[in-house]
């Protein structure tokens, strides 16, 4: 289904997909240019007519606020691979995933884990799908503990 609307099943290409996608653009665009989130996103706001969801803000604001604690469990359980190293779009991926695995009750995990593999499919190399499954499946197997 190749819509813009979203899909009523709730399957890739609904509105929390499109937020997902956006707040990834916005991240890494404030990542890229060295500024705030917040400024990125208020640029979105004032230099264009999109509309920006609801949830894109939310998965921005999620991200930012707990991006300390988020990197530190990356960091912890990526076996080898250090933020630094990560490509800066897997990087971010995997902020995402991880805030919506472990600080959004909203998102079943198997739906943050899938979201987040579906955007590294689309938007960045043939091995990222693997490593952010991966990186955020062990995170949700041991999510009880880091959440304690």
């Amino acid at each position: 289904m190749a819509s813009s609307q979203p899909n009523p099943s709730g399957k890739p290409n609904s509105a929390r997909s499109k937020a997902r996608r956006r707040a990834l653009d916005i991240l890494f665009e404030s990542e890229q240019r060295n500024v705030t989130a917040f400024s990125a996103l208020t640029a979105r706001r004032e230099k264009t007519d999109q509309i920006i969801n609801p949830y894109t803000v939310e998965l921005v604001e999620g991200v930012t606020s707990m991006q300390e604690v988020i990197d530190e469990h990356l960091q912890t359980y990526s076996q080898g691979w250090t933020l630094e190293r990560m490509p800066a779009v897997d990087r971010i991926i995997l902020r995402l995933g991880a805030w919506e695995l472990l600080f959004n009750d909203d998102v079943p995990d198997a739906v943050a884990v899938s979201e987040a593999v579906e955007l590294a499919k689309v938007l960045s190399t043939d091995e990222s799908p693997q490593f952010v499954n991966g990186l955020l499946g062990r995170l949700q197997q041991i999510k009880p503990t880091l959440l304690a």
